[in-house]
């Protein structure tokens, strides 16, 4: 859970200063485990900061550290104890909104995995995995998402709640969600595939294909195209409630609590801007077939020579096939 942003707010606020010359003013926070925690400023810039000290641990020297446009990260060795200390810093150019945000969630993840004794080395590898989670949501943009990406993640969480229903443990379901990490098709199982399209239409059923790679079955097969149908009411759920049954499901598994918050950011997802999300929907159908021969679509198989790339849309509802379902999909898969 991510702390409350006011712990490190007090903080930096007290360490406002006009010292030109170059250095750490930090202020102890409450650690998450056996790791240390700082709030703090480098002179002569004053940008915020966070600290996080490893008593043993190491990178090392050829690893890189993830940089988004809002923050840096770095090694420090702020006390001359040479051991390792990784620097989270807000530019000039990153909101101060958002990098608050930022720094309550990495700690928070830290806090939840050290009560779960988690070792340095583990919490290590999980603080540059959720900074490089940031990192990709910075580099998709920080505004909440338009209201065709907000129905497409919908529909991403609704097949992920349905995989999960069949049977497939949530952890290792979550872990095939790859849409998020501009995976051709959203959900990679084995040498398969499944691909999820949304739409609010009641007639017709109009998908983006975004590659002559999604839907080439030559690439990933089985291959599967979910058309997943929505409508708009006032009972239904919005997209954060769509959140949090899923964090429901997974609560108190710590990785699998660990890889959803990462997808979440990386499809440009933050509890920030929940109350922008107002749009309630409810199922009105979910049709799953399979990619074979006779699917309208174009691949690098089938396109005339000379075309490299393209986007394109088709008709679901004109999709020859009949919907074996999300468990029927699952079974060819070889998931359940």
């Amino acid at each position: 859970m991510a702390r409350p942003n006011n712990e490190f707010l007090m903080a930096w606020s007290s360490l406002l200063g006009t010292d030109s010359a170059p250095g750490w003013q930090t202020i102890a926070i409450p650690s998450a485990g056996p790791l240390q925690i700082r709030a703090g400023r480098r002179s002569p810039d004053n940008a915020e900061a966070v600290l996080v000290g490893f008593p043993s641990a190491q990178l090392a020297a050829a690893d890189k550290l993830p940089e988004g446009q809002g923050f840096a990260v770095e090694r420090a060795d702020p006390d001359g104890s040479g051991k390792l200390w990784l620097v989270l810093t807000r530019k000039i150019s990153g909101s101060a909104e958002l990098f608050a945000a930022m720094t309550c969630d990495v700690i928070g993840a830290l806090d939840d995995r050290a009560a779960v004794s988690a070792d340095e080395t583990k919490l290590l590898r999980l603080l540059v995995s959720r900074i490089g989670a940031w990192q990709e949501f910075m580099r998709k943009g920080t505004q909440a998402l338009s209201y065709e990406a907000e129905l497409g993640l919908i529909g991403e969480l609704t097949l992920l709640r349905a995989i999960i229903d069949a049977g497939v443990p949530a952890e290792l379901a979550i872990a095939l969600w790859v849409g998020p990490l501009d995976g051709i098709q959203d959900f990679e199982l084995g040498t398969g595939a499944l691909e999820v399209k949304t739409t609010l239409s009641t007639t017709g059923f109009l998908a983006k294909i975004g590659s002559l790679q999604q839907l080439d079955d030559a690439i990933r097969q089985p291959l599967f195209v979910a058309g997943l149908r929505l409508r708009q009411t006032s009972s239904g759920q919005n997209l954060p409630a769509t959140v949090e049954a899923i964090r429901l499901i997974v609560k108190n598994n710590a990785e699998a609590e660990r890889i959803l918050a990462e997808r979440l950011l990386a499809a440009g997802y933050i509890d920030a801007h929940a109350d922008r999300y107002t749009r309630r929907f409810e199922q009105a159908g979910m049709r799953v077939i399979e990619v074979s021969n006779g699917f309208p679509r174009l691949t690098s198989g089938n396109a005339p020579a000379g075309i490299i790339k393209a986007m394109y849309e088709i008709d679901l509802d004109k999709a020859p096939g009949e919907s074996v379902g999300v468990e029927g999909a699952l079974k060819k898969l070889g998931a359940i």
